[in-house]
């Protein structure tokens, strides 16, 4: 099959496959997969124009719904947290869009900017998990997971309580800590999610199992408006392809909508130091990849 936008030619079962593999894995943590689809989409199937990046957001933005209806489900769903990331999100998504392709259109310098990002946010993780070395792993969870209330949600801050734990952060911090990474997201294709839900465990010390949900929801409505951005900024910059390739991004996102699904279902039955080892590995892997390709 021909993807015009992309200007590539593959057959449709591998970008679908692909997706729905990783999102599978990566959702459990409460990222689509679109940090990880996007390598795919550059070194394996050649799509390297900055349509990559559009493309890549509308994957989420048909992949992450059944994540979210079924955090949703089983009462995992952070309502406060997710629209406070996504309102402090937006704006820099589209200042992002614009980075990306004013600063960022040749696919070298962008593969060095993703793997900095990537490798800035493994390096977070991987320390989180040295300094938890040594302690006692907390169990897996086990039986119902429907139980988080939240307690507090102003302008300065969240309170909520968590399999009987008290968690606080700034309402103030998360937003500009948003801002930032709507920022990043909007130029590298993700949402931000792909960011955040790293952040927020190793900088917050929120409890993953129940960021999952909150950033799956944020990188959707983000990822929403990223796509339609990129859209509306296509007819400026008509020597380069800049809307998203409907037809690949319908593929990759079926695929992302069954894995997103099945991993949002199977993340309870997986403790959470291994979501967060899976995570730093996935990043810091992917970082070191792209900054070998782009040097």
């Amino acid at each position: 099959m021909y993807f015009p936008t992309a200007g590539i030619e593959c057959h449709p079962l591998v970008p679908f496959a692909a997706a729905l593999g990783i999102s599978f894995v990566t959702s459990m943590g409460g990222i689509s997969g679109a940090f990880l689809l996007l390598p795919f989409h550059m070194s394996v199937l050649g799509y390297v124009n900055p349509s990559v990046s559009s493309t890549n957001q509308f994957f989420n933005v048909l992949a992450c719904p059944s994540g979210v209806w079924r955090y949703w489900r089983e009462g995992r769903m952070l309502w406060p947290l997710a629209f406070t990331v996504a309102l402090g999100t937006l704006p820099g998504v589209f200042l992002g869009a614009v980075i990306r392709l004013t600063l960022l259109p040749d696919p070298a310098r962008f593969r060095i900017f993703a793997g900095l990002v990537l490798l800035y946010m493994g390096g977070r993780m991987a320390r989180l998990l040295w300094r938890e070395r040594g302690r006692k792993p907390a169990p897996k969870p086990a039986g119902d997971l429907s139980c988080c209330h939240v307690l507090a949600w102003n302008s300065r801050v969240l309170e909520f309580a968590f399999q009987e734990v008290r968690y606080s952060v700034s309402t103030r911090k998360l937003a500009l800590l948003s801002l930032a990474v709507g920022l990043v997201g909007g130029a590298y294709g993700i949402g931000g999610g792909a960011i955040m839900a790293p952040f927020l465990v190793a900088c917050f010390g929120l409890p993953v199992h129940v960021v999952a949900g909150a950033t799956l929801l944020a990188t959707w409505l983000t990822s929403l408006a990223g796509v339609g951005f990129y859209s509306l900024l296509a007819p400026f910059y008509p020597h380069l392809a800049v809307a998203p390739d409907w037809r690949m991004g319908l593929l990759v996102g079926l695929g992302g909508l069954c894995g997103v699904y099945l991993g949002a279902r199977c993340q309870k039955h997986v403790p959470a130091l291994a979501l967060k080892v899976l995570l730093a590995a996935v990043l810091l892997f992917t970082a070191l990849r792209y900054l070998g390709q782009g040097v």
